[in-house]
């Protein structure tokens, strides 16, 4: 530290000797000129300092105007250039833009831009959004976000949104346009969805609807799925959510719109589906895993056989044959997957999955879907290599995020507007997100009476019997049944009337059963026969 202080005042000492230096060599100059012009000129002393002096001001100034024009022409170019430069990158009239801006809408502006949908720089102007009260239902806001932005940016922050608008998440509904990217259009509800329950639809507005719908939105519109066709759906959610309750109405509404197909029902909770047993192919009220198997097992078998008639037509440059759709509901489906304790059970459990998964993933191009339900929506109720397969997912309410994941996918609040479940009202019943083509749906399933389920079934039932072939033995017998009122018949009451006069039982008994062409029997108290039921399903079933 001394030595670089000591340094320091030695520059001192040296550059005050050299100001005084040349402060004296500057006054030897200047007396010099004052005696050349008081020699040359004859002046007095005081006359030639004065007339140096002035010399010296005016070469002064007219060094310093020198100095400062050309300082002043040099900044002028680069300052014409970066003006130039951003005339082109502005439009004429930026300049101008704070004094002559379009209005505001001051509401969406404020929740988009403080929630990150749109920069903080950025507006909605008034002119791009149309207001639309909705009488009774909410307020409909249709407008364009500023260019660069889509309408993701605004899916992404539909929580915060709502926080901004001062209602929740459910209260909003975002749909988006065909047309560009940029406009959205935003339902904010009055009230929490479905507050007030909506009529159930009638049979022509089920029939008109493009698809097969699942239930009303928050809207009161009816809101489902295109088909059926080559998709299968998982429905979960927790116990008494209203699951069973929806599904009747799912199945009430095929029967109306998705026109002729086959229903295999297993019924978990023994009673749940038992509407429509009438109408199915096959109907099991049963929660051992070796009835799922073996439903499971026939299914394959038939989709086994649809692919071989498909790859023979193919073989022999035939149109692809066209198969009657089959679809496969089970209730309780959890209960089918359980390992059990001994190795034996869980060897089969493995087995079970297995063909679960080819049933629900390689049989759709075959024209056989499956709809799985479950209340019990945790990691290891239903297998993943079963889950995974699904492209629609239904999840009503769930008591957590981590649950919905399990039943809408695990990349599901990675989607674009997405619903969270665990936030519906565990006191409306029905209530569920409907996951379908990359979009969510608050929906509200369909609560029929039963008096209109039952016409339902009624019709559905005649209008099969009335389409099979009249010469056939196995309309002979539907209809002998039918004309005596009674739901089952045994084989030694059914064989004379259709020509079977065998004394034999066994001999009798196998050849009716070949005549009718093979339906399934049953026994009970009265003897072993043909029940009702069974006739009607076997003569509607098509391979």
């Amino acid at each position: 530290m001394g030595k670089k202080r000591n340094r320091h005042d030695d520059d001192r000492v040296e550059d005050i000797y050299g100001q005084s230096a040349g402060a004296i060599g500057a006054l030897v100059i200047v007396l010099g000129i004052l005696y050349a012009i008081k020699d040359k000129t004859g002046l007095p002393w005081p006359a030639a300092v004065l007339l140096t002096v002035g010399v010296l001001i005016g070469l002064g100034y007219l060094a310093w105007r020198v100095k400062t024009e050309i300082v002043r022409r040099w900044a002028r170019k680069p300052a014409e250039a970066s003006s130039a430069a951003l005339a082109q990158e502005s439009p004429p009239d930026a300049a101008n833009e704070p004094e002559t801006a379009a209005p505001v809408h001051p509401e969406l502006t404020a929740a988009l831009t403080r929630t990150g949908a749109i920069g903080k720089d950025e507006v909605i102007p008034l002119a791009d959004v149309r207001t639309e009260e909705l009488s009774g239902i909410g307020t409909q806001y249709t407008f364009l976000v500023p260019k660069a932005r889509t309408h993701e940016d605004v899916a992404k922050q539909l929580g915060p949104i709502a926080s901004m608008l001062g209602v929740t998440r459910l209260h909003l509904k975002l749909e988006t346009s065909r047309h560009t990217e940029r406009e959205v259009s935003l339902l904010k509800l009055h009230e929490p969805p479905f507050t007030r329950p909506f009529t159930a639809p009638t049979r022509q507005e089920i029939e008109t609807f493009a698809g097969i719908p699942l239930g009303h939105d928050v809207t009161g519109q009816l809101a489902g799925v295109p088909t059926f066709d080559k998709a299968s759906m998982l429905v979960a959610g927790m116990t008494q959510m209203g699951k069973t309750t929806l599904v009747n109405g799912l199945i009430t509404c095929l029967l109306i719109a998705y026109g002729e197909f086959e229903l295999y029902l297993l019924d978990g909770k023994f009673c749940g589906l038992t509407r429509f047993e009438p109408i199915a192919t096959r109907y099991e009220s049963s929660d051992d895993p070796a009835v799922f198997w073996s439903i499971v097992q026939e299914l394959n078998d038939r989709s086994d056989s649809r692919y071989e008639k498909i790859k023979e037509a193919i073989r022999n440059r035939q149109p692809v044959p066209k198969f009657k759709p089959v679809i496969f509901i089970v209730d309780e489906a959890a209960d089918f997957f359980a390992p059990g304790s001994t190795n034996e059970e869980k060897d089969r459990a493995r087995q079970i999955a297995d063909d679960t998964r080819s049933l629900v993933s390689k049989s759709l191009e075959s024209g056989i879907s499956t709809v799985l339900m479950t209340q019990r929506p945790s990691t290891n109720a239903i297998p993943v290599m079963v889950r995974d397969q699904f492209l629609y997912r239904l999840c009503l309410y769930v008591a957590s995020s981590g649950t919905a994941k399990v039943a809408l996918g695990d990349t599901y609040f990675e989607t674009v507007a997405p619903i969270n479940p665990a936030l519906l009202d565990p006191d409306i019943k029905g209530q569920a997100v409907l996951f379908a083509n990359g979009r969510s749906t608050l929906i509200r399933g369909f609560n029929f009476e039963d008096e209109f389920i039952w016409k339902v079934v009624d019709g559905q039932a005649v209008k099969r019997v009335e389409a099979l072939p009249e010469e056939t033995p196995l309309r002979q017998a539907i209809e002998l049944m039918r004309s005596k009122g009674v739901d089952f018949m045994t084989t030694p009451d059914m064989a004379p009337a259709l020509g079977i006069l065998e004394d034999d039982p066994a001999t009798r008994g196998k050849k009716l059963n070949e005549l009718l062409g093979g339906p399934p029997t049953y026994k009970n108290s009265q003897g072993r026969g043909y029940r009702l039921d069974d006739l009607i399903a076997f003569a509607m079933s098509d391979s």
